[in-house]
């Protein structure tokens, strides 16, 4: 969705809520506040990426803490792991939601990473990469089960901070907004406070005052708004948000000491634009070598912050000995300001640890500061409202108008809020239809199941479904939605022209909704296109649904746009399951496996290959033949036995199966002799994988019964078509014979067929 399609969702929304049309969350959020546990340090990893778990089941290695974050002990660790069991909740859609973590996480649940923020290297750091919130899907079935966490930091603080609690998804974003009222309401104000601050300041003589005064409420209300939990509904990077916190944080003593500077004028002025300016150079610094990449932006805010509370703390000792010389608009400024940065030092308190996570209410402290700018600008200018006079009509008038706008968009996302109701409750029976088609064993078997969920699926939606037959016509197979009347579209159509012509949606070409909606006798037909092996992708079966009923279900015509392109999807997603169910009935002719090496066999090789030689034709897609022979393997045989020339075979297959695609094909062709067939991949390609096979094979030493027998080398030879050849079906021949080639050259070499 384009960044100002957001803002104005968010904008309805927040408008919403402001006006009590927006229900409140309805269910409340289940904090997670009890039985957490953590050990320090990074828990092994098996081959496979994953913990070895049964290191973490071991109880002596886990300790008790309060809160998931800066538990004792750390000792200059950044590696740490918490533990949580997750109550059981009456939650349709359970979401885990995180106010934020230091720095990176992965989250796992029944020995699987369900959640990852970050990269994490092979040693388990990482890099700082922002200080989002954080929402995780919970599977079903999670009641109960323990939860782990995954946490690398390199900052002073270390684990989950702030908010952990179980809620329903759906409401996530009305629980963010209502987080981010206060901050976006105030945000708000002070940016307004800001524009007038800054216009005085061209248009006024105390330019100096106002623009510090400006820049003081700007650089606060910028704050406010990048470290609110809203900001990432409008622009997801985080990163970027921090560096817009850290760069309005950063700037914040600058204001203060511009402002001081104005009402201390004979007072120190060397000494305050020195600490300005100071400030003001290390933010440059900052930022700047951030974004070089010399240091990273989490470790710019601890150096700050205790930059910041001397000169706080210097602020007050030049500020109370000078404060009853002060007008009164000086004194409320000061006390003011002071309130604020007693809440900004607790809240630093808060980051850093040294105080228990509390929400501190920053924004309050703003509002106080913008409130007295306000009221001593009302009694400053109190003579300019006559001229603004003309400007409030306008505005207001404005306002009404948006508002009446604001009030059209909510009544539009209330009628889309139904259909995405709609949608969701679909989503889940046509989750169940995916899940009981994948487990039919032919298409006959999953038509017939169609046959009975499809009414289900679609209703209230009037349609009927038909299945291409032998003779390439289509034959009904179910309709629904009429009663004891019988469509009139035929039950039995010899020819597509007599039935309307699919319809192809995605999300972005809404607005052929209106078209389709006008189809051939008010019917749309979307096409189930089923992939076979034999002859392609072809229109199996067709979906026609009545376009007034389309209409009517999507209340607009966007609604009916966008209902139409979700039945494609559900069209093109059954499509795609039936096309797998296809490709398991033919390929279940080609499952033979070599009894030794767990690979496939030369009879299928022989079959297959003739069939990716068919494929490569009709798409003109490169393929590639790789024909392999273990050197000198009958005297490996008659050294070392049987069984270790059987032990070698397997090792060698064992680095065959983690060397090519999973598209490649590898194949035992006979005795030391193994073919490897690779689609979509030219001459060179199957050339570079061939030497790096050889190079594996040569730096793997074959180990029976705990005794290294040396290891074995590879003979290859390469073919290609087109490359090599204009027949697909002569690259067994052209590749024995290169493979001949590297055996009669001195063996342990690749031999590509040279290019026609």
């Amino acid at each position: 969705m384009p960044i100002p399609a957001r803002c104005l969702k968010i904008l309805i929304i927040l408008l919403g809520l402001l006006g009590g049309q927006v229900p409140v969350v309805s269910a409340t959020p289940q904090p997670l506040s009890e039985g957490w546990e953590y050990r320090w340090g990074d828990l092994p990893f098996n081959k496979d990426g994953k913990p070895d778990w049964s290191v973490a089941q071991q109880p002596e290695q886990w300790h008790a803490t309060d809160i998931p974050s800066n538990p004792p002990g750390r000792n200059g660790a950044d590696q740490v792991w918490f533990r949580v069991t997750l109550p059981a909740g009456d939650w349709q859609n359970p979401a885990l939601y995180i106010l934020s973590v230091d720095l990176i996480v992965q989250v796992w649940l029944d020995g699987e990473n369900i959640y990852q923020y970050g990269t994490f290297d092979k040693d388990g750091r990482g890099k700082f990469e922002g200080w989002p919130w954080h929402s995780i899907t919970l599977p079903e079935g999670y009641e109960n089960k323990t939860l782990y966490f995954r946490v690398f930091s390199d900052y002073t603080d270390i684990g989950l901070w702030g908010e952990v609690s179980l809620m329903e998804r759906s409401e996530l974003i009305l629980h963010v907004l209502q987080n981010s009222l206060e901050a976006l309401l105030v945000a708000g104000f002070s940016l307004l406070v800001a524009l007038f601050a800054l216009i005085f300041s061209v248009l006024q003589n105390d330019r100096k005052t106002f623009s510090s005064i400006g820049l003081f409420a700007l650089a606060s209300s910028v704050m406010l708004l990048a470290e609110s939990q809203a900001a990432l509904l409008v622009v997801s990077d985080a990163l970027l948000w921090n560096y817009l916190a850290a760069g309005s944080y950063y700037l914040l003593p600058v204001a203060l000491w511009l402002m001081l500077e104005q009402w201390l004028e004979d007072r120190q002025p060397r000494v305050i634009k020195l600490i300005w300016t100071l400030h003001l150079a290390y933010a440059v610094a900052a930022l700047g070598l951030s974004l070089a990449g010399f240091l990273a932006l989490s470790s710019t805010f601890p150096a700050f912050d205790v930059l910041l509370l001397l000169s706080l703390l210097m602020m007050g000792a030049i500020t109370v000995p000078r404060f009853g010389s002060m007008t009164a608009e000086q004194k409320v400024l000061v006390l003011a300001c002071g309130v604020f940065s007693a809440l900004l030092v607790i809240d630093m308190g808060v980051a850093h640890g040294f105080l228990p996570w509390v929400k501190v209410p920053v924004s309050l402290g703003l509002l106080l500061f913008t409130l007295a700018v306000v009221i001593i600008s009302l009694r400053h200018y109190a003579m300019t409202q006559r001229a603004l006079q003309e400007l409030t009509v306008t505005l207001e008038q404005q306002v009404a108008e948006r508002t009446e706008k604001a009030e059209t968009l909510l009544q539009r996302e209330q009628a889309r809020a139904s259909l995405l109701a709609f949608e969701n409750e679909k989503s889940q029976i046509f989750a169940e239809v995916i899940a009981e088609l994948q487990a039919c064993a032919s298409l006959d078997l999953a038509f017939q199941f169609l046959t009975e969920a499809m009414p289900k699926l679609c209703n209230p939606l009037k349609g009927m479904m038909y299945r291409r037959t032998s003779s390439g016509g289509y034959e009904r197979l179910a309709h629904w939605g009429y009663g004891g009347e019988l469509p009139e579209l035929e039950p039995v159509v010899d020819a597509l022209d007599n039935i309307p012509g699919p319809v192809r949606l995605t999300a972005g070409s809404l607005g052929e909704g209106g078209p389709a909606c006008r189809a051939y006798k008010g019917l749309v037909c979307f096409s189930i296109n089923v992939e076979f092996m034999s002859h392609g992708a072809a229109p199996e079966s067709l979906l026609l649904l009545e376009a007034g009923s389309i209409s009517n279900s999507g209340r607009t015509e966007d609604g009916a746009a966008r209902l139409m392109s979700s039945i494609n999807l559900v069209a093109e997603r059954i499509g795609v399951t039936l096309s797998g169910i296809s490709l398991k009935e033919e390929l279940h002719r080609f499952s033979y496996e070599d009894a030794l090496t767990g690979l496939k066999n030369r009879r299928y090789f022989d079959q297959l290959l003739e069939h990716e030689a068919t494929v490569a034709l009709r798409k003109g897609a490169p393929l590639s033949l790789l024909l392999l022979d273990v050197d000198h393997f009958k005297r490996f045989n008659d050294t070392h036995g049987h069984e270790a020339g059987d032990a070698a075979l397997k090792a060698f297959a064992s680095v065959l199966g983690t060397r090519f695609r999973g598209s490649d094909v590898v194949c035992r062709y006979g005795g030391e002799e193994f073919v490897v067939i690779l689609p979509d991949s030219d001459i060179e390609g199957a050339r570079e994988r061939a030497e790096q096979l050889r190079e594996a094979v040569r730096n793997k030493p074959v180990v029976f019964e705990g005794k290294n027998l040396g290891s074995l080398t590879l003979s290859i030879g390469v073919a290609s078509w087109p490359a090599s050849t204009d027949e697909p079906q002569k690259l067994l021949k052209l590749a024995d014979e290169m493979l001949y080639k590297a055996k009669t050259g001195g063996r342990d070499k690749v031999e590509v067929c040279p290019e026609r």
